[in-house]
């Protein structure tokens, strides 16, 4: 049996439970100041003050003081091994969950970021062949192997910012080879890479020039011919859509959301991201787990996903490289919603899987406070993702997926702006990120 005992961490900061956390519950966190965890296979056993854990495990206090003078001792007590880190001026969170990105793709789109900066609209560049499309051809043509290697340091850079869960999205390929590939490539690194990986189907992301005015045959095709197949093989967990003017319509939406419920998918929903067109009150009609973006979302539709329990994941990277006004982060949690925060990650309108920024913007410009944000990023992400069960929060029985923070205070998230503050990344019980050797250079 694998052991592992953080202790003396100045504060352990997670909210509890196995749901969503909505309104004024997403600011109730926790914290445990002089925290420790006992974590055992994996999983979490115990949770409290370092005093109560030492006493637990048996230590005496000439042990305890013992242990205090090092940062790490591998040791036994009770006759079976124990790894004990000592996080000493540290912070200890739940391991960051990213609940809405599209890391698995081919290609880059420099050229239209750049374009963006001159003043041209995330619109108009999808209308003269550039945004989702541009994307479509490098994905087709590239390898399962390829993907995989890129799949794999798109992972590697997110584990380093603490992310431990992560959902990914197809919708770059819009055929059948290219949608299953995308979906057996994140399969395959949720097999090869300690990140674990939550897949969902979004054939329908844009429009192919050759259906433009035949949308809803389009989803037929998806329905029809790709689903199905996806089903079978067991690779996508959820369906979402990209509802959006020029994109898919709220009819169009509707009808393949319906569909692939009965199907048995999950849903989310891209929605209101640049028009109002009352994608979150579909969300909320059709029961969505999810609805993402939500930058227009009407005040309606906001009191809709709260009565109903729809999570609203925000992306507000996304909002940041687009210039755009940022969702009503606090309209929502005040109307009792469930926020999740997500990076967006993708080759287009937001290539960045940064999380210190998502906090910074998170805080600073969407008025919601640390706890709320931590919350957005823990076990609200965790719920977005059908995962609240199991991962999202430091308590007993739960999985082992925590952060070893470099400063002693939630309080220092926001304050030192914008940058990564993980020292140490636990999966499952296992450190699979130190940067404790940076203090030999």
């Amino acid at each position: 049996m694998n052991r592992l005992y953080i202790r003396r961490a100045s504060e352990l900061a997670s909210c509890s439970g196995r749901t969503q956390k909505r309104g004024k519950e997403m600011a109730d966190i926790g914290l445990i100041h002089d925290g420790a965890v006992l974590v055992e296979d994996g999983r979490i056993t115990a949770v409290g003050e370092t005093g109560q854990l030492d006493r637990m495990l048996g230590l005496s206090e000439e042990e305890s003081h013992a242990l205090d003078r090092k940062e790490t001792e591998e040791t036994a007590w009770g006759g079976r091994p124990l790894s004990v880190i000592n996080a000493f001026r540290k912070t200890l969170l739940p391991g960051f969950v990213d609940s809405h990105t599209h890391f698995i793709f081919g290609g880059y789109r420099a050229d239209e970021f750049s374009w963006r900066l001159k003043g041209d609209s995330y619109m108009s560049i999808m209308e003269r062949g550039g945004g989702i499309n541009a994307t479509i051809e490098p994905t087709r043509t590239a390898s399962e192997e390829e993907l995989i290697t890129a799949g794999m340091d798109r992972l590697n850079r997110m584990a380093e910012f603490g992310v431990t869960t992560v959902e990914g999205k197809s919708g770059y390929g819009m055929d059948f080879d290219t949608e299953l590939k995308q979906l057996r490539v994140m399969g395959e690194l949720d097999r090869r890479h300690p990140v674990d990986i939550v897949s969902t189907f979004l054939g329908p992301h844009s429009v192919l020039p050759e259906y433009k005015g035949k949308e809803r045959e389009f989803l037929d095709r998806m329905l029809q011919d790709v689903m199905p197949a996806v089903r079978r093989e067991n690779l996508a967990e959820f369906a979402d859509i990209f509802c959006e003017k020029g994109v898919f319509s709220l009819e169009d939406s509707e009808y393949y959301l319906t569909r692939a419920k009965d199907m048995g998918f999950k849903l989310k929903i891209h929605a209101d991201e640049m028009y109002p067109l009352g994608g979150a009150e579909l969300a909320a009609r059709v029961g969505a787990v999810s609805a993402d973006h939500l930058l227009k979302a009407s005040d309606a539709g906001i009191r809709q996903m709260a009565e109903r329990g729809v999570i609203s994941t925000l992306l507000p990277a996304t909002a940041f490289c687009l210039k755009e006004e940022y969702a009503p982060a606090r309209k929502m949690i005040d109307s009792g919603c469930a926020v999740a925060l997500a990076s967006d990650l993708n080759p287009g309108s937001c290539f960045t899987n940064s999380i210190p920024l998502l906090i910074a913007l998170g805080c600073i410009y969407m008025d919601m406070s640390i706890e709320e944000v931590i919350t957005a990023l823990t076990i609200n992400g965790a719920a977005a993702l059908g995962r609240a069960e199991t991962i999202g929060s430091i308590e007993a029985g739960k999985q082992a997926d925590l952060l070893i923070m470099k400063y002693p205070s939630i309080t220092y998230l926001p304050y030192h702006t914008a940058i990564n503050q993980v020292e140490t990344v636990i999966k499952k019980g296992r450190i699979i990120l130190s940067k404790n050797w940076l203090k030999n250079l």
